[in-house]
């Protein structure tokens, strides 16, 4: 694992994160007060026995704990409050950018309104800008489990109510029976109206998953997208025309998609050229943070500081911040590792 010199570098240096999950984010504290609040729920109320409630025996597991989680956000305030605490827990690791993955359609079933979705998640954006510097942006997510009706729900959601913070449309949950090919209506009207296309895929399937969100749903960058490494024709692909992946390496031995941090395909990936950023997914889930992540892809590619500054850059390079953005904050890069 890293040094400690390489520990505290990373921990300064400015970083953007382009695949975090809105309520994988929520802390032990804030999960735990939520399930305070609504005692129905099968979480547990004490933050030391959510460690425990984290660990998941494959990923099937994973997604039922997850929307247990979920389901403990049951309006507007809920949706706030987890929101900002999200915002200032990336803010505490000098994360300077973040595109956050929301998935409204989900809260929305459960009963809150469309308008005051939106408007939480925007207060909250605006307010942990605000406060800490730092700027968020959203990706809307299909869960792509609950098939065409959450695509439909969820396309409405962004084309109607359209939040100022809203940059890109995703499709997230299992991968396993849910081909990518039939959300291509959605994404093309997506993209129509100018938002970027974010989806997941190839996180526990094949090279064939991520082709097909390719052709079909006009991936600009991929979620995971592991497998990749399996199909040398396909990194070629990636690499031809800048489709970055969204590599997370803690969630995906986690979740079962790789078989230890030892054998992850990330130095596969990089060694071929595949344009790679490296995030937390759902940190608190996976009893991580980004500056572990960080140090995992430190150790696993044999970083030293120059290469881990790279990795900094290379996120920003492939986020969908506007020209001024990326600018700015490469600048705020260079400046830090002067």
């Amino acid at each position: 694992m890293a040094t400690s010199d390489l520990t505290d570098y990373i921990a300064g240096l400015p970083k953007a994160e382009l695949h975090v999950h809105h309520v994988g984010s929520a802390g032990p504290e804030a999960v735990a007060r939520l399930a305070a609040r609504h005692p129905d729920s099968p979480v547990p109320t004490d933050p030391a026995l959510l460690a425990d409630y984290f660990r998941f025996t494959d990923f099937a597991h994973f997604i039922e704990v997850y929307v247990s989680v979920v389901d403990l956000i049951r309006d507007a305030t809920d949706i706030h409050d987890l929101t900002y605490d999200v915002g200032v827990d990336l803010a505490r690791q000098n994360v300077r950018y973040a595109e956050v993955t929301l998935t409204p359609y989900t809260s929305v079933i459960r009963g809150i309104a469309p308008e005051a979705y939106c408007e939480a998640v925007e207060a909250a954006r605006v307010e942990v800008e605000r406060d800490t510097g730092t700027v968020l942006r959203w990706c809307f997510d299909i869960p792509g489990e609950l098939g065409i009706p959450a695509a439909e729900g969820t396309l409405d959601i962004a084309l109607n109510q359209r939040p100022d913070g809203l940059i890109s449309f995703g499709l997230g949950g299992p991968e396993i029976g849910v081909p990518r090919e039939q959300f291509a209506p959605h994404f093309a009207a997506a993209r129509a109206a100018g938002l970027h296309s974010a989806p997941h895929a190839g996180e526990t399937t094949g090279p064939q998953t991520i082709r097909d969100a390719i052709e079909h749903l006009g991936a600009q960058r991929i979620g995971h997208g592991i497998a990749a490494a399996a199909d040398p024709q396909l990194m070629e692909y990636l690499v031809e025309h800048d489709i970055a992946l969204e590599v997370c390496p803690t969630s995906n031995v986690c979740t079962g998609a790789a078989p230890s941090l030892d054998a992850h395909p990330l130095p596969t990936l990089v060694a071929a050229g595949v344009p790679i950023s490296i995030n937390s997914d759902d940190p608190p889930m996976f009893s991580t943070t980004l500056l572990h992540e960080y140090a995992v892809a430190a150790d696993l590619l044999g970083l030293d500081r120059a290469g881990i500054t790279d990795l900094a850059r290379a996120a920003v390079r492939q986020s969908f911040l506007d020209a001024p953005g990326r600018a700015a904050l490469l600048a705020e890069i260079d400046a830090y590792a002067l």
